[in-house]
């Protein structure tokens, strides 16, 4: 049987590039904020224990449980940036959860996660000496843009994969990544980015392009489309 894990979901955003007056975590989609289909995803795993969820200070729309399909659920302050915030939910994993435990990160506006690649996630990232992410290999032609909006070349795509989440990495390794960057004054834009900073390579799992993170309205209208598809 896995050993259980538990998972920080950042939920401290305002989700301004939204546009929308909620945060984008807290719009409803079936009768249900998007965080609650987030945490549905990470529950479905029997091996996701619970979720520490750092939210904004006074956050009049957090629904305040303290527990979630039966897990538990603990909230606790953010920070100003994504890494202040999961570095505060890190702090805040209960006291059983050890120094070389892995831990997921997950976006709190990413609710399409498949049970098949978190299962690939944890499977194969805590066989591996740093831990993992779920990625995408990148499919597109890139091209990169001058100054008054022409194309100045095409840039190659070979080995340029997109980050996704979750991502898994030990405890005491991530507090101490984020604890740097922050120290350094550098914004990291994902947990990864932490760990290389220190010279780690996490473990690249592919996953699907239905993981998704909600950053746009047409982003939400997906997400209803195939929710409805599936329970159908």
């Amino acid at each position: 049987m896995m050993a259980r894990i538990w998972a920080v979901v950042p939920a401290a955003g305002r989700g301004t590039r939204f546009g929308a007056e909620l945060p984008k975590q807290y719009l409803e989609v079936d009768g249900a904020p998007l965080i609650a289909h987030t945490l549905t995803a990470l529950f479905a795993h029997e091996a996701v224990e619970g979720a520490v969820v750092p939210v904004s200070e006074n956050d009049a729309d957090w629904p305040r449980w303290t527990e979630f399909a039966g897990k538990p659920v603990h909230a606790c302050v953010g920070g100003a940036s994504r890494a202040a915030s999961v570095l505060a939910g890190l702090r805040a994993l209960p006291d059983d959860v050890r120094a070389d435990d892995f831990v997921l990160v997950h976006d709190a506006a990413r609710p399409n996660l498949s049970l098949v690649d978190l299962s690939q996630l944890l499977e194969r990232g805590r066989n591996d000496p740093v831990g993992a992410i779920l990625a995408a290999p990148v499919r597109d032609t890139l091209k990169r843009a001058g100054d008054d909006g022409g194309i100045d070349g095409t840039e190659s795509r070979e080995r340029l994969w997109r980050a996704f989440t979750p991502q898994l990495f030990r405890r005491l390794q991530l507090t101490r990544a984020l604890e740097s960057a922050l120290a350094d004054g550098v914004d990291v834009t994902d947990e990864a980015m932490a760990m290389e900073r220190l010279g780690l390579r996490p473990l690249l799992v592919e996953g699907s392009e239905s993981n998704f993170k909600i950053t746009t309205p047409a982003d939400l209208d997906r997400f209803a489309f195939e929710l409805a598809q599936r329970n159908c």
